[in-house]
């Protein structure tokens, strides 16, 4: 009876589950309707996971008062009643206990009297011009600061807070005695801040320690950091992180710009790791990254780097734009999807007023909660399952019931159109799930993100002669691969192994003054066993420690490929050619492909865009597959045999005022709606959903 994640799948009692999940904020609503609510998510949306906050400002309001677990100063502090709920109505869960969880709680979840401007002592999050970053609440108040992660002071606060909700709620209520099969720590970074550029924070006292404390560790000595950077400096504490870009004539001043890039990314690790420890649950940890903003993309990928979090797992979140019509929003979601291995811990199911009138219809959500699965997620989260309305006024000052505004459970319990919709994909994954993770995507190619590079071009800017490019490279290469209909892989250089690197024929690598020396000597053996290299700019001639160091460099120049910024279309090609392959030949849309590795089964997801108009028709390895959906709709097929199996079809998009009835062909066998409806067939019985 054992709980696991494996290389980002969630893998219960030794069988892996694709995670279908559903978010409740029992904060939000009166305990008499909890069991009530959650008997609907399971019963009418076919969810076994609810996943849920554990609001701080809601369980200890009060700095004197010890935190309310049970109910004694109000019913809906009482989590361990609904975490007991949830046990007796089969159902698992997912506890989040912060300390910062937004969820559009005020002061995003952490009680008043941590405020550094309630409590002096309290450390200030610093910008780099030396601002405390704040978090407003919506209401049109000013912002508040937020409390600096190693302040002493606020360490001490949220090491109680998360230690009594592991002594008191969560022990004894995890897998196998209890129903917590999960935990996940912070939201979206640390203050939902994990796309934010590296210059927003931590300037704070306590974070420069910390960035101090690091480049002693990987330095060593002083000498070797002013050899590095060329410098002359008498004492660590002297050291100053950027604050601007002010240039970089060579390696050397770039690495100041990489060092910062780092120091994000092991501070997002320690955070974790001591928020985590601090809880001492027994289950996985996992997280939710938000995706990066097109604007910063290079400073998400410096900080977030999942290879180094040790025992936590990587998720992320949706809250980027309607995908079906935005290149942006959809390249933004294909990368948080494949930058690790996890599962979409918060897809939009029920905010059309706060975000976008699009998710009024669950096909904005369907076709992206496809999308975020052909991607590489490992599962997806409704959110949320159920609308609210009962909420204590502090909790949340901002909105108004129901929150939210179109959930597929509406806040009276009834189920809504979008029920069946999560229902019948529910049904779909709780069938092939397992089948579906041991597919592998068609891959025809990969790029490989480098950090340091990242770390720079946060602070250049796009367009700068000489500086080494690490997002724009990526964006670049997205877009290429998204434009010939072909899938990819993201690698991390720093940590990919060679059998890893061999699965790919080719490789995408951003090029610049110097790349680690294992990095290069892993590179220049897998060019040697005839992978293609392909650099988006010049050949590195340093290592990391800025040695000379020319082993790539010398590899390419015998292959004649160094320095090809574009993909090649050769490249392109023959990555396209493959027996495997699945194409789109008629149609606005995408199609991902995933093919088991012993039998004859594959998984076809075709997301429809929203300026569609008729078929789809996409070539696989099987013969042509014809879709009749909505505009801005998706399906998902299973192909077995060679055999049209099971599927998802979606007919209706009630937003776009599209309706047809849905229809799937593949030689000569076809199933078609009699009327303007969704279609699909689970365990080959079908469904008609209007």
């Amino acid at each position: 009876m054992t709980i696991e994640v494996r290389d980002g799948v969630t893998v219960i009692d030794g069988r892996p589950r694709v995670l279908v999940t559903a978010d409740y904020p029992y904060y939000r609503d009166d305990p008499a309707v909890w069991d009530d609510r959650l008997r609907a998510m399971r019963d009418e949306l076919g969810i076994e996971v609810i996943t849920s906050y554990i609001p701080w400002r809601h369980h200890q309001p009060e700095a004197d008062s010890a935190p309310d677990f049970t109910g004694r100063t109000h019913p809906s502090r009482n989590v361990v009643g609904f975490i007991e709920s949830c046990h007796r109505l089969g159902l698992k869960l997912i506890a989040k206990p912060g300390p910062f969880i937004h969820a559009e709680v005020t002061y995003g979840g952490l009680p008043d009297w941590v405020c550094p401007s309630s409590d002096p002592s309290i450390e200030p999050v610093l910008d780099a011009d030396g601002a405390p970053s704040l978090w407003s609440d919506g209401a049109g108040r000013a912002g508040r600061p937020l409390p600096a992660p190693f302040g002493p002071v606020f360490s001490a606060k949220v090491t109680e807070w998360l230690s009594a909700v592991g002594k008191l709620v969560l022990d004894g209520a995890t897998h196998p005695d209890g129903p917590v099969i999960l935990m996940q720590i912070a939201n979206e970074g640390i203050y939902t801040n994990g796309a934010r550029a590296l210059s927003a924070y931590d300037y704070s006292p306590s974070g420069l320690a910390f960035f101090r404390d690091r480049l002693r560790a990987w330095y060593g000595t002083l000498d070797e950091y002013d050899r590095v950077h060329a410098t002359t400096t008498a004492s660590w504490d002297e050291i100053e992180p950027p604050r601007s870009w002010t240039g970089a004539d060579g390696p050397e001043q770039m690495r100041a710009y990489a060092d910062w890039g780092r120091f994000h990314a092991e501070y997002t690790a320690e955070v974790y790791r001591r928020w985590a420890d601090a809880v001492g649950c027994p289950v996985p940890t996992v997280v939710n990254l938000n995706p990066p903003t097109v604007e910063e993309l290079d400073d998400w990928l410096a900080r977030v780097r999942p290879e180094i979090w040790q025992d936590v797992a990587y998720g992320f979140t949706n809250w980027m734009g309607v995908v079906s019509t935005d290149p942006d929003s959809q390249a933004r979601y294909v990368i948080a999807a494949k930058r690790a291995p996890g599962p979409n811990m918060e897809e939009n199911w029920g905010f059309s007023v706060l975000y976008d009138e699009a998710y009024s219809d669950a096909t904005t959500s369907y076709h992206q909660t496809l999308l975020a699965l052909a991607a590489g997620a490992t599962g997806f989260n409704v959110y949320t399952g159920a609308g609210t309305s009962g909420w204590l006024p502090d909790l949340d000052t901002a909105h108004t019931p129901p929150y939210p505004d179109c959930s597929p459970i509406s806040a009276d319990g009834s189920a809504t159109e979008k029920a069946p919709v999560v229902r019948v994909l529910a049904d779909f994954l709780a069938l092939h799930g397992e089948e579906f993770l041991e597919c592998r995507p068609v891959i025809a190619g990969a790029f490989g993100i480098y950090a340091p590079y990242a770390g720079i071009a946060a602070w250049a800017g796009p367009g700068r002669d000489g500086i080494p490019r690490c997002g724009g490279a990526l964006r670049d290469f997205h877009d290429r691969m998204r434009e010939a209909g072909l899938d990819y892989a993201l690698l991390d250089l720093e940590t990919v192994t060679a059998e890893r690197l061999a699965a790919h024929t080719s490789v995408t690598v951003p090029g610049g003054p110097f790349l680690h020396r294992h990095v290069q000597d892993l590179l220049a053996g897998y060019a040697a066993s005839g992978g293609r290299v392909v650099l988006d700019g010049p050949a590195p001639h340093l290592d990391e420690d800025l040695r000379p160091y020319t082993v790539l460099a010398d590899a390419l120049a015998a292959d004649d490929v160094s320095g090809s910024r574009p993909v090649p279309g050769d490249v392109l090609e023959d990555a396209g050619s493959g027996a495997q392959a699945a194409h789109v030949v008629s149609g606005h849309a995408d199609a991902f492909l995933r093919v088991h590795p012993s039998r004859d089964v594959q998984y076809l997801t075709v997301l429809v865009q929203s300026d569609n108009e008729g078929p789809v028709q996409v070539r696989t390895p099987h013969g042509v597959l014809e879709v009749v959906g909505a505009r801005g709709g998706a399906t998902v097929v299973r192909l077995a045999g060679g055999l049209l199996d099971d599927f998802v079809v979606k007919g209706l998009n009630g937003f776009l005022d599209s309706a047809v009835p849905a229809r799937i062909s593949m030689n000569d066998v076809e199933s078609q709606a009699d009327r303007p409806a969704d279609l699909g067939r689970v365990g080959g019985t079908v469904r008609l959903l209007y």
